[in-house]
């Protein structure tokens, strides 16, 4: 036990006081990085900072598709299917109601023409009853005078910029717009302004569209995809650069009263987006549309 005592005691004093130092000023140093707020609002404003000075431009489109409103046309493997499953239907299925009744008006006109046929058997009623082939009569009567709409309107559907074109078919907006000096078609979009949501920037991009006044559903809050571009070497600063667009997808519910013909929006089908967009353009757009 003196060996071990005589070893502490052998220590100088000033060799525990560098010790103890040493590890209050590593204690100190680590709280004061760890919970002092002035490093917090640094970083915060540093962030800030660097949010305000960058170079590109946040905005925000709408893709508004106005859905199919009559069924599109069949292909030859879907008619193929559907006459397929007509016949499959038509010999596993019991016989209807009215063919029931046609097979029972024969009957009795079969009785009415032979020996056994009585009289009891109508009860009087035989100004009443209307045979089931009477009312196939007047129904195919009623099928000829019938004459549903035409499909495809020449008139209408080469009208680009009408509503109602391409009934059968899922129809894009777009809106010609000014970017850098220059027009050109685009998905309805605009600037994003402090202290909105990217989703409310596109709600504002199609609200302020000239006559619209569109009624629209906006899948999601989140945005579908985005694009990036540069401007002209001729309008770049060294604070602006270009713009990142992110969109957005809406499904148009009501268009409003009608309006004159706008030639600054258009209605088209997915195979025509390429003769109005850039390339690049398309190819962004397309990755999230779907032909509907």
């Amino acid at each position: 036990m003196a060996a071990p005592c005589s070893r502490m005691a052998s220590r100088s004093l000033s060799q525990f006081v560098s010790c103890l130092s040493r590890s209050a000023v590593g204690r100190t140093g680590l709280r004061r990085c760890s919970s002092t707020s002035e490093c917090r609002a640094t970083l915060r404003s540093t962030g800030v900072l660097e949010r305000t000075t960058s170079p590109w431009t946040l905005m925000a489109a709408v893709c508004l598709q106005r859905l199919p409103v009559i069924s599109a046309d069949m292909s030859p493997i879907e008619q193929d299917f559907k006459q397929m499953m007509q016949q499959m239907e038509l010999e596993k299925s019991v016989l209807s109601d009215h063919e029931l009744r046609l097979l029972e008006d024969a009957e009795r006109m079969s009785r009415k023409q032979t020996d056994y046929y009585s009289d009891d058997e109508d009860d009087g009623r035989d100004q009443e009853i209307i045979l089931g082939q009477d009312l196939e009569d007047s129904w195919e009567q009623r099928l000829k005078s019938f004459q549903p709409a035409q499909r495809v309107r020449a008139d209408v559907d080469q009208d680009l910029t009408s509503l109602e074109r391409c009934l059968g078919d899922s129809l894009l907006l777009l809106a010609k717009q000014q970017v850098a000096g220059e027009k050109m078609w685009l998905l309805p979009q605009t600037q994003w302004q402090e202290g909105e949501t990217l989703r409310q920037t596109a709600e504002r991009a199609l609200a302020s569209l000239p006559a619209a006044g569109f009624k629209a559903t906006f899948l999601g809050n989140a945005p579908c995809g985005v694009y990036k571009y540069k401007l002209p070497k001729a309008a770049r600063t060294e604070s602006l650069v270009g713009a990142k667009v992110f969109f957005f997808k809406a499904i148009l519910l009501d268009s409003g009263a009608p309006a004159a013909p706008n030639a600054s929006l258009l209605w088209l089908k997915k195979s025509e987006l390429q003769r109005y967009l850039k390339p690049v353009y398309t190819m962004k757009v397309e990755r999230f549309l779907l032909d509907l």
